[in-house]
Order: C-alpha cells, then structure tokens, then sequence
C-alpha cells in the first residue's frame, strides 16, 4: 500500500475559498486550482486504492475515470433545490459494489471538506423495497446483526449513522431488541479524520482500516439485499 501523502492544504484552501466564491466566473478562473489541488490528488488516490480494496473485497471498484468512476462530480444538481450554487464544496469518491444499477446496493465512501473528513460503509436513503429488505434481515437474524456491529474495531472507529424514524415501522416487533436500528432510514457507518491527518502519509492504509473494520457491517447489508461481499 501506497504509504505517501495525497491531499495537501491547498486542496482545503480551495474548497474554502470556493465556498466563498461559489460561481461560474470565480471557477473558471480557478479551474486549474481545482484541477491540481483536487480533482487529481482524489483520481490518484481512487487509482491507487483499487488494490487494498480487493483485500477487503472484490465486489466493489475503485475507478479513476475522470467522470462516471469513483469520483463524484463537482457540479450540483440545482434543478430541485433552493440553493442555486453551481458548486460543491467538497471533494468525494464513492466505491459502489460491482452488481451497479441493478441493486440498491452497499458501498464505500470518503469525503473531504473543511472541518469534515470522513470514511465510511454501508447504504444512504434505500430506496423502500431495499429499506424493507435490510429490516427483514434485522429482525429475522438479530444475532447476526449484533455481530456486525459489535467488533471491537468497528466500534472503536465507527458510529451509525443517518435518519431514523420516531415511530417503530409497520409489521415490525416493537419488543425488538434491535428496534433502534429497525428505525433507521439510512444504514451507513462513518469514521472522522482530521484535515490534518488526510494530509498525512498513510492516510490510504487509515480509509482502509475504517472500510476492514466495517466489512461484517457491509457484509450483512450486500447479504440483506442479496449480492455478494
């Protein structure tokens, strides 16, 4: 594994001078900016990060392609959203499981914006027939889950996350143990870095760490909604 440093200070200044200056103008003449700071450090990160993530598994891609890989786009999708800024303010990959559009399925992630740097597993807003499927799953194999979620290195590194109902769903044990989780709207797992520590070398083998240490999570969500981990 690559034990060198991929993101530097410049990419943090950028994105917080983007914040400030989210427009068409101020980008196009700070595209190259954006283009060494952060579009290229994140391409050859996802690049070299294929290898470690086919030791965790390989059902999941790291593609560097510059649009339609791993790499989430910079321009916002503003059609349906108050906020008209062109821009996002971060940079983000995401390392979807090889079965694509056909499933709804699990995947890898990490982000970086000022004041927030994380890695991370699992499913954000499934759509209802993989929400229903992944609760089945809970509460037909408690123990199972319980596992998943109680390793030590994935408690020591990750918390849950995400929405969750306040009420119990509909056809579910309100008796559950796990009624908690049977309540949740989203099913992903997240790490916090440091900007500091992203800068770092050795930050590739940390985002590993975090994707090792939630894989029994991950696994139960690909099992749930039935492709392989």
């Amino acid at each position: 594994m690559e034990n060198k440093a991929y993101f530097s200070p410049a990419m943090f200044k950028f994105m917080r001078d983007l914040k400030k200056n989210n427009n068409r103008e101020w980008f196009k003449a700070n595209k190259t900016r954006y283009e060494s700071d952060v579009r290229d450090p994140m391409l050859r990160f996802i690049a070299d990060f294929a290898a470690p993530l086919r030791t965790i598994s390989r059902h999941f891609v790291a593609d560097p392609r510059p649009v339609g890989g791993s790499l989430f786009r910079i321009y916002r999708d503003t059609r349906f959203s108050k906020d008209k800024s062109p821009y996002k303010t971060m940079a983000a990959a995401h390392f979807r499981h090889e079965a694509g559009g056909d499933v709804h399925a699990p995947g890898f992630y990490f982000h970086l914006e000022p004041g927030e740097v994380v890695a991370g597993a699992g499913i954000w807003q499934p759509d209802p027939e993989t929400l229903t499927k992944i609760r089945d799953a809970i509460a037909e194999h408690p123990e199972e889950w319980k596992r998943a979620i109680s390793g030590k290195a994935f408690n020591a590194m990750c918390e849950l996350w995400g929405e969750k109902l306040k009420r119990p769903p509909k056809g579910y044990d309100p008796a559950h143990p796990f009624l908690e989780d049977l309540k949740r709207k989203d099913f992903v797992a997240m790490a916090s870095f440091t900007e500091a520590g992203a800068c770092k070398p050795g930050f590739m083998e940390r985002v590993a760490d975090v994707y090792r240490a939630a894989s029994p999570f991950a696994a139960f969500l690909t099992k749930a909604v039935g492709v392989r981990f």
